[in-house]
């Protein structure tokens, strides 16, 4: 390898330098005679320069020893030696112009160099003497890498910190890095290069069809945190004949940042429970009921019975399915589970096999003020349903509930818990299998905080949020229906299956991340609002009561609660209950809630104080 000599003697710096700039002169003169080297012309020229040839090197010398440019370790020329060359040569032709009027005016009639020699030699004089100093820098750094495959290194900032960063990391001969490109949000400097290295705006496209869940989550929490915009490459399944159209870049999604490993589901114990048989789905309409569904339609069953009473979404839902599962045999019916009627109707007409119960009232807070729709649509409505499965000898109903029913504080939380009595209870008659499935907050999913903070987002603000303490269980769409339908199958009556939600999230936190990911700037574009918890509203939600604790199953994100025997007393108590509806009387139906449901502790002024006998 070529290797520079540590400590060059200066004086041979000078030297160098000054046969440079002899050389830019000799330069000079060849592109003033159009590089003809005519013999009598140089004869004449050389009789005028040979008597300010001395003066020439003179100058040169004085000058460049008194703005000490040999001092300058030349492998590590800086912008402060070029600086002071410019300003040497510069200094120079200006003493030789001077000169040359004080000769052609007192002396001989002749100036020191032709002006046009002059300019000429300024200028290729300040390009030999740069040019020689970072060919030697160039072969310097060359001589001291290492043998080591370089890695290949963006570095996040075009500034002066980030100028720094590239020629500490230059200087460095034990480590092995490729300086890329740097990485800058102003974008202004998009497209430019810093010391022959491109500068590029700071945008991310996530290509990746099949991400690891957590790396993707890490790349995303980096970019919001350094402001990163981020975009992402939509599934393959969605482009346009197989081919990708940079229209369909989309923006990254708050579900982009759960993080959690995919599920994997035991497809072929699914596939043999499910083929061939008769499905119905109950708010089959709704978030979970329609995710339920487009799990199902993967199993080949015989026929799904989509029932719903919002006639406007089962329509829009029956379309979209006849265009995605073409071949999915289904019926669509509109009905209500508060009429036992117009249920056994449906159980006695399609006699289904499995009964995926979704249908519920869940908002908080509309329950809070309408405690007796809340027992009627979840309490009667599913009462309707367990009896009939019992009448129909259904083979499995599979319940969806929620983690607001461990220890209740609100009254649709307390509603989904008596409905979880109700159906365990009927499993002990051996008629029907009973499963329970209990899960936390669903990314998305109808009148989710999702879409609200997206609907506030999009008319300018303020974001609400009723506490900053305030934390959920979250999970897509996608992962509850897969969960649900698993443990479903897996469940052998009785269970109160409660799934892996990973970690709480603050709703703050949540908003700040969406406010980002709409490339927006928290308490700038849009403010945050703290409203207070509304009635009924739990600061942290739990998935399991104190009495109960869990236990593992086949499957790592689903665990079986063991949870207490209810008294068959129970029953009788849900009957009243449901009598009470008639009456409308909000206090005496809370009351008799908390009766059936002990734990049910109310966070809501109005019922936190009544009295249970």
């Amino acid at each position: 390898m070529f290797r520079l000599k540590a400590n060059t003697p200066r004086w041979v710096i000078i030297l160098i330098d000054l046969i440079l700039a002899a050389t830019a002169l000799c330069f000079a003169y060849l592109i003033r005679f159009d590089l003809k080297a005519d013999r009598t012309l140089i004869q004449t020229e050389w009789q005028i320069l040979s008597k300010s040839i001395a003066l020439f090197f003179g100058v040169k010398f004085i000058v460049f020893y008194s703005f000490k440019i040999h001092k300058g370790i030349v492998r590590y020329t800086s912008t402060e030696d070029i600086r002071r060359i410019i300003i040497a040569v510069s200094v120079s032709s200006l003493i030789y112009f001077g000169l040359g009027l004080i000769r052609y005016y007192f002396v001989d009639g002749y100036f020191l160099f032709p002006m046009s020699v002059l300019i000429m030699e300024f200028l290729v004089c300040i390009l030999l003497m740069l040019g020689s100093r970072f060919l030697i820098k160039l072969l310097y750094l060359e001589s001291i890498k290492t043998n080591q495959i370089e890695e290949r290194v963006l570095i996040y900032g075009a500034g002066i910190s980030g100028l720094i960063t590239k020629r500490t990391i230059e200087k460095d001969a034990r480590i092995s890095y490729q300086i890329i490109g740097f990485l800058d949000d102003n974008k202004k400097m998009a497209g430019t290069r810093l010391e022959g290295v491109a500068i590029f705006l700071t945008s991310v496209i996530i290509a990746i069809q099949n991400p690891d869940e957590i790396n993707r989550k890490k790349v995303v929490e980096t970019c919001l945190s350094l402001h990163v915009k981020m975009q992402k490459v939509p599934s393959s399944k969605s482009w346009i004949n197989g081919e990708f159209s940079t229209k369909q870049i989309a923006k990254i999604n708050i579900e982009d940042l759960l993080g959690r490993t995919p599920i994997i589901l035991d497809e072929n114990k699914i596939a043999a429970e499910l083929k061939g048989k008769t499905i119905l789905v109950t708010g089959a309409a709704g978030s979970i009921g329609s995710g339920m569904v487009r799990q199902l339609a993967n199993y080949q069953p015989k026929k799904v019975i989509l029932l719903d009473q919002a006639e406007s979404p089962l329509y829009d839902f029956q379309n979209e399915l006849l265009h995605t599962f073409p071949s999915l045999h289904f019926e669509v019916v509109v009905g209500d589970i508060r009429s036992m009627e117009r249920m056994e109707r449906v159980f006695d007409f399609f006699q289904p096999n499995y009964v995926f119960h979704a249908a519920a009232y869940k908002h908080v807070p509309l329950m809070e003020s309408n405690p007796s729709e809340a027992v009627l649509t979840n309490v009667k409505g599913t009462k309707n349903l367990v009896d009939l499965a019992q009448k129909f000898k259904v083979q499995k109903f599979v319940m969806v509930s929620t983690d607001k029913a461990v220890n209740p504080t609100n009254v649709m939380g307390a509603s989904k818990r008596i409905a979880e009595i109700y159906a365990q209870a009927a499993n002990a008659q051996g008629i029907t299998k009973f499963v329970t499935t209990r899960f936390g907050n669903v990314l998305g999913s109808n009148g989710s905080v999702i879409p609200l903070f997206q609907r506030q987002i999009e008319q300018g603000g303020p974001i609400t949020v009723t506490d900053e303490r305030v934390t959920r269980f979250f999970m897509t769409i996608p992962e509850a229906c897969q969960l649900v339908l698993e443990a479903g199958i897996m469940g052998e009556g009785g269970e109160i299956f409660v799934f892996d939600m990973g970690e709480s999230v603050k709703i703050i936190d949540l908003a700040k991340k969406m406010i980002q990911l709409s490339g927006l700037e928290v308490g700038k574009d849009i403010e945050i609002k703290v409203t207070g918890l509304r009635p009924g509203e739990k600061l942290y939600e739990e998935l399991l009561a104190k009495e109960e604790n869990t236990i593992p199953t086949h499957h790592p994100q689903i665990l079986k609660a063991t949870i207490r025997q209810e008294n068959a007393g129970q029953l009788e108590e849900i009957s009243k209950l449901i009598h009470l509806f008639e009456g409308q009387k909000n206090t005496e139906i809370v009351a008799k809630m908390k009766q059936i449901v002990p734990e049910f502790i109310s966070n809501n002024s109005e019922f936190e104080k009544l009295d249970l006998k």
